[in-house]
C-alpha cells in the first residue's frame, strides 16, 4: 500500500472520543474537501474524498455530532480520474450544518480559512484539524531527496490557517502556490515523523522511519563509494603527472643528480600507479611515505631551478591542463 493510502486508512480508523476534536476534524474535512453550493435558494454542502473509509467516517461524524443526515455518491474512475471518488452531500439543513461547523460566519458569509472555533482551540483540536485536512487532500511521498508531506488547500487563507495549526504543534510548515494551487508542505523528515505521530498514524510512522533510515544508509554508502572512487581517480592522475615530471627532471639534470634522489625518481617511473606509501615499501632500504614524497619534491625542485638557469622548459612544460590542476 502506498504511504498516502496507508496514512489515510489508519487515520480514518482512529477512534476519537473528545467531541471538540471530532468537530474540528469535520470542519477541516468539509473546508478542505468540499464547498458550499446554492441549489434552488438553499445551501447544500458537498465534500469529495478519495477513500470510502474516510467518507464513511465523515458521514458518521455529521450524524453523531451534529444530528444531520447525508447521502454518499460514488463517482467511478474514468478519464483523468485514476480511482473512484466519494461525495458526501448534505442537502437538508445544509445552512444549519454550515453555521455549526463554522463554514459560515454569524452574518452568513463563507469563512475562507479555518473556523475561528478551530483556530482558537487547543492542541488536540489543532491535531484534529490537520487530520481532517490530510484525509481531505493530503499526500505523503517516499523518504528521499524529494520527500514531503503535502496538503492541497482551497485557498491561501486556509493554507495559512493550516500553517498556524502546525506551528502550535511545534512543526514548521510552509504555504506556497504552485501553478495556481495553494499547498502546505513539510519537507523535513523529522517534522514529518512528528506530525504523523501527533495525528495518530503510528503504524505508518514505523514504516516511514524504516524506509527513511534505509534510504539514508544507502545514500551514505553511495556517497562514500563515490568519494573513494574520486580519490582513486585523483591519485592515479597525480601519479601520472608525477611520473611525467620525473622523466623531464632526468632529462634536465642528466648525470648531475644525487643518488638518493635518482632512486626515488626511478621508483616513481617503475611503479607509476603505486601510492607513495607503496613506493616507500619498495625502496631498499624501505622509506616512509613522507621520505619518498620529500625526495621526489626535491628532485623536481632541483630540475626546475636548473631549467630556469638554462632557459629551457621546466618539469611541468609537457603536462596537460587537467594534470596541472592536481
Amino acid at each position: 500500500m502506498a504511504l498516502t493510502a496507508q496514512v489515510k486508512d489508519e487515520l480514518a480508523r482512529l477512534p476519537i472520543e473528545k467531541t471538540s476534536c471530532r468537530k474540528a476534524e469535520v470542519s477541516s474535512l468539509l473546508r478542505f474537501a468540499g464547498g458550499l453550493h446554492l441549489v434552488s435558494g438553499r445551501i447544500v454542502i458537498e465534500a469529495e474524498l478519495d477513500t470510502a473509509i474516510a467518507a464513511r467516517r465523515l458521514r458518521q461524524a455529521i450524524s453523531e455530532v451534529y444530528g444531520h443526515t447525508s447521502e454518499i455518491i460514488v463517482v467511478s474512475a474514468g478519464g483523468i480520474r485514476r480511482g473512484s471518488r466519494y461525495v458526501i452531500r448534505v442537502a437538508k439543513d445544509g445552512e444549519s450544518l454550515a453555521r455549526q461547523t463554522g463554514l459560515l460566519d454569524s452574518r452568513g458569509r463563507p469563512v475562507r480559512g479555518l473556523p475561528p472555533q478551530v483556530v482558537s482551540a487547543g492542541i488536540a483540536e489543532a491535531e484534529a484539524a490537520w487530520r481532517g485536512a490530510f484525509l481531505a487532500h493530503g499526500s505523503l511521498t517516499e523518504p528521499g531527496r524529494s520527500s514531503a508531506l503535502e496538503v492541497t488547500c482551497p485557498g491561501p487563507e486556509a493554507a495559512l490557517a493550516l500553517v498556524g495549526a502546525a506551528r502550535r504543534l511545534g512543526i514548521t510548515a510552509k504555504a506556497r502556490e504552485v501553478r495556481g494551487v495553494d499547498r502546505v508542505v513539510i519537507r523535513d523528515g523529522e517534522a514529518i515523523g512528528t506530525l504523523l505521530t501527533r495525528l495518530g498514524a503510528h503504524d505508518t510512522v514505523k514504516v516511514w522511519e524504516e524506509r527513511r533510515q534505509r534510504r539514508e544508509v544507502r545514500g551514505t554508502a553511495n556517497r562514500l563509494a563515490n568519494f573513494d572512487d574520486a580519490n582513486l581517480r585523483r591519485s592515479a592522475r597525480a601519479a601520472v603527472a608525477a611520473g611525467a615530471r620525473v622523466e623531464r627532471a632526468f632529462e634536465i639534470l642528466g648525470a648531475d643528480l644525487p643518488e638518493h634522489l635518482r632512486q626515488a625518481g626511478e621508483l616513481r617511473l617503475a611503479h607509476k600507479q603505486a601510492s607513495l606509501e607503496e613506493l616507500g615499501q619498495l625502496a631498499d632500504p624501505p622509506l616512509t611515505k613522507d621520505a619518498v614524497a620529500g625526495r621526489i619534491r626535491r628532485l623536481l625542485a632541483t630540475a626546475d631551478k636548473r631549467a630556469e638557469e638554462l632557459g629551457i622548459p621546466d618539469t611541468e612544460a609537457g603536462l596537460s591542463p587537467d594534470l596541472l590542476d592536481l
